[in-house]
C-alpha cells in the first residue's frame, strides 16, 4: 500500500487530510506536515525524516505538496532524489487528488502520480450559472 505525507506551508495539510478522513474515512500511512513562519528548512526536514519514520522501509511513499518551488517542495525534493526507485512527488494539493490517491494507492507509483495528475485539474471546476432569457443547451 502507498504511504502518504502531505506537505504543506501553514495549517493546510492538516486541514485537507481531516476533510478527507471526513469523506473517505481514517485511512493507514497518511502523514501531515506543516512548514510554519518561525520555522527554518532544517525544521521541515527533520518533520519529514519524523513522518518517514512512521512507514515501513521498503514502503513506496508519495509526497503531496501545496506549492511547486515552495520550501516544502524543495525538501521534500531532496528527499525523493536520493529514493527515486520508491518515492514520487506531485505538487498542487488539492482535497479530490488527496481523495482520489486513496483510491488508487494499490497501484504502482508512477501510474498514481500520472493519475494523479489528471485527477487534479478534473477537480478544478467552475459554476456557470444561466442569464434569465438564456436556454440550457446541455438538456
Amino acid at each position: 500500500m502507498l504511504a502518504f505525507v502531505v506537505v504543506s506551508h501553514g495549517e493546510f495539510a492538516n486541514g485537507v487530510v481531516n476533510s478527507s478522513y471526513m469523506i473517505f474515512g481514517q485511512q493507514e500511512k497518511v502523514q501531515t506536515v506543516t512548514f510554519k513562519l518561525d520555522e527554518g528548512p532544517e525544521d521541515l526536514t527533520k518533520k519529514l525524516d519524523a513522518a518517514l519514520a512512521t512507514f515501513d522501509a521498503d514502503d513506496q511513499v508519495l509526497f503531496l505538496v501545496d506549492l511547486w518551488g515552495g520550501s516544502p517542495f524543495n525538501a521534500a525534493s531532496r528527499i525523493v532524489a536520493e529514493h527515486t526507485d520508491r518515492m514520487g512527488l506531485i505538487t498542487g494539493l488539492n482535497l479530490p487528488m488527496l481523495i482520489e490517491a486513496y483510491t488508487v494507492r494499490d497501484k504502482p507509483i508512477n501510474e498514481v502520480i500520472a493519475h494523479l495528475e489528471e485527477t487534479g485539474k478534473i477537480g478544478i471546476k467552475h459554476l456557470e450559472l444561466l442569464q434569465d432569457g438564456e436556454e440550457d443547451d446541455l438538456l
